[in-house]
């Protein structure tokens, strides 16, 4: 905005003078004073052209990161999608697994909890229930899937996502 203001003044300023470089020839005004003004309006016309230039280059980046942040854009669209359906299918996986070691609906609910990182007092908290209970469903649900504890039930849902070298 500012940059074509100023374009704009120059543009002025070069016809105007331009002008009375015209006028001061048929007037026989010294040539001094027709060679001042002619610089006056080479300086303007320079500077005119050298700030359309500065506009143009700058209107094209300002294009060119416009459809960048357009392909990122979709780019991150087509991963969140991605991301939502592969989720949807690993908690399919999750509850088919649970399913064969004939885990309850309770069970399930808890072994979800524990997958997600929470203690035995909190999913207590959030089942509404002792912390004794989800002590017991916990050994129930670590016995069911022949798994010792905590760290081995939730490595075994990670290890087809850990990538050996």
């Amino acid at each position: 905005m500012r940059e074509g203001l100023i374009t704009s003044i120059l543009i002025v300023v070069m016809v105007l003078n331009g002008i009375d470089v015209f006028v001061d020839i048929g007037l026989k005004v010294p040539i001094w004073h027709i060679v001042q003004e002619s610089a006056l309006v080479v300086i303007s016309g320079i500077g005119a052209a050298l700030l359309i230039i500065h506009i143009r280059k700058k209107s094209n980046s300002l294009n060119r990161l416009s459809s960048d942040l357009t392909d990122a854009n979709q780019q991150i669209n087509t991963l969140t999608s991605k991301i939502t359906a592969e989720r949807k299918h690993f908690a399919g996986v999750i509850k088919a697994q649970f399913d064969e070691w004939e885990l309850t609906r309770t069970e399930q609910q808890v072994a979800m909890l524990l997958l997600k990182g929470l203690s035995l007092k909190e999913v207590a908290a959030v089942r509404e229930t002792k912390e004794a209970t989800v002590r017991q469903q916990a050994s129930t649900i670590y016995a069911k899937s022949h798994l010792e504890g905590r760290h081995e039930f939730a490595a075994w849902f990670l290890e087809d996502f850990l990538v050996s070298e």
